[in-house]
């Protein structure tokens, strides 16, 4: 790793550290020596970064300091590039093309030797199975997600029965080759699942639910890997 790379993802390490963070944490995450992160540390302190703290001790960032925007790391740009190509290959076709204009946004304001990694091509994602078609609108349903608006589906169960459902909508889950609505069903009083190629229609309605409901999901779905585990 380059030395400013390294400057930057220390900065960053002590972005999303809420509390003080040693430097042999800091060491063991970036692979290198105790005695580096302490020198690169005073480096920054050196040049103005608000970081408090000592050795033995432990490190903070104080609040209101922002990095300079879009200096990616290489691995940070691996990861965008790699994020991108899944979200081509297995979304819909506007977050797809909402994935493309996000890469070409990064590639106009990045220096010259950052460009030349994004502009390369290191992955491939493949696509096994052609994906069923969706009829519904995917960008209003990602609109009632953010917004906590319950909808009202015409959906096509497993038997070929088609129901009449209200959901609050929480998440959509992207599997090779369907994608899942994950939701509250008032109809079953409960979390389902549904195919998202199976909903034939849907209406946005003028309720709203609590965002608390997102909190019992994340609760809900914890408790399902504990059972998976058992």
């Amino acid at each position: 790793m380059r030395r400013a790379d390294r400057l930057f993802q220390i900065v960053q390490i002590l972005q999303r550290q809420k509390t003080t963070i040693t430097a042999g944490h800091m060491a063991a995450e970036l692979e290198v020596s105790e005695r580096t992160i302490y020198r690169d540390i005073q480096d920054l302190m050196s040049n103005n970064v608000p970081i408090e703290g000592e050795r033995g001790v432990g490190y903070i960032l104080r609040e209101g300091y922002d990095l300079p925007p879009l200096m990616f790391t290489e691995e940070e740009i691996d990861a965008i590039m790699l994020g991108v190509r899944l979200v081509e290959v297995k979304s819909d076709p506007e977050l797809s093309r909402a994935a493309k204009d996000v890469l070409a946004k990064i590639e106009n304001v990045l220096p010259p030797d950052r460009r030349s990694l994004l502009q390369s091509v290191r992955y491939i994602v493949p696509q096994f199975a052609a994906p069923p078609s969706i009829a519904i609108n995917m960008r209003k349903l990602r609109a009632a997600i953010r917004n906590l608006q319950k909808i009202e589906m015409q959906y096509q169960d497993v038997s070929g029965t088609m129901t009449t459902r209200v959901i609050w909508p929480l998440l959509t889950v992207l599997f090779d080759p369907v994608q899942l609505l994950v939701g509250w069903c008032e109809l079953r009083q409960g979390f389902r699942n549904f195919r998202i190629d199976r909903i034939s229609s849907f209406l946005t309605l003028d309720q709203h639910f609590h965002h608390a409901k997102k909190q019992e999901l994340k609760a809900y779905l914890e408790n399902q890997k504990q059972v998976d585990k058992e």
